[in-house]
């Protein structure tokens, strides 16, 4: 079985993702691992090379920084990077914050093999795990969306959608099965003055830079008041290391977080039952 992984990625070093971390976690069950690596004021080339892979392609490409609204941008990077892909029986997506783990690699290929050759499957569902202000707490809110697809057939009318969270297929949800494999998603833990950093770089993929010195704090700090649950099992061995420098403070409390009424219900309902009233789904499961 062929499973090419992709990722775009700008200024990796200076956003503090972990895209070196990423990457090795996917090499494991990937032919190749294609990289896109936009205009960057950083090291991020120079570390990709310095993963010393002769699987890893990387690929130089030129953002289009005017395509701002709704982060249009990074969309067309992804259809892009789509576009050289060579034949595969599946192609593997993940952001430059998304690690999968190790134990989630033979069910994963599972699923993989028994799916290929269906064609009424389009794409691999995978649950996430939403860090937040530490290695060590989880969003439980109904803020973090629980799944999304990550693993799609080579087919030439898929791409991705708005700001390429999700893929669709002429426009429509894809049809999916589950990949019974878990994302790991560090996009909001790092020390607070670099995740301000990160958000002030990111935040121009969809709004004027006047939108963003004027909205961004000068101090970030971490909010308190949502529902996070603690995190008891195990992280990635790739994280190790990451994991490790974790030196800043983040206190949470959750018997001072204060939630409306209607959200706190709502909470309540999705503990009781599983089901998240009104939850965004960009895939159909079948």
């Amino acid at each position: 079985m062929r499973v090419i992984g992709f990722m775009i990625l700008r200024n990796g070093v200076k956003m503090d993702y972990p895209f070196q971390e990423a990457i090795r976690s996917a090499l494991p069950i990937c032919t190749q691992f294609h990289i896109a690596v936009g205009q960057s004021e950083d090291e991020t080339k120079e570390r990709l090379y310095a993963l010393q892979d002769s699987r890893l392609v990387i690929h130089d490409s030129e953002w289009d920084l005017t395509l701002r609204r709704g982060g249009a941008v990074l969309a067309e990077e992804t259809n892009k990077l789509l576009s050289y892909l060579p034949e595969a029986d599946w192609f593997l997506y993940l952001q430059a914050d998304e690690v999968l783990h190790e134990e989630d690699y033979k069910p994963l290929e599972e699923a993989m093999y028994r799916w290929k050759e269906n064609p009424r499957v389009e794409g691999l569902v995978f649950d996430y795990l939403h860090f937040y202000g530490s290695y060590r707490w989880v969003g439980a809110s109904r803020k973090w969306y629980r799944r999304e697809v990550r693993a799609i057939k080579p087919l030439p009318d898929i791409h991705a959608y708005r700001d390429a969270q999700g893929f669709r297929r002429n426009g429509r949800k894809l049809r999916v099965k589950s990949a019974n494999a878990r994302i790991f998603h560090y996009g909001w833990v790092r020390p607070p003055e670099r995740q301000r950093e990160k958000l002030s770089q990111l935040h121009r993929y969809w709004h004027e830079d006047s939108w963003v010195e004027k909205t961004l704090p000068e101090k970030f700090v971490y909010d308190g008041n949502d529902l996070l649950a603690p995190f008891t099992g195990t992280h990635p061995a790739v994280m190790k290391e990451r994991i490790a420098t974790e030196t800043w403070e983040f206190s949470y409390d959750p018997v001072r977080v204060q939630l409306p009424l209607r959200t706190r219900l709502l909470h309540w309902i999705e503990e009781k039952t599983g089901w998240r009233p009104g939850e965004f789904r960009n895939y159909r499961l079948i």
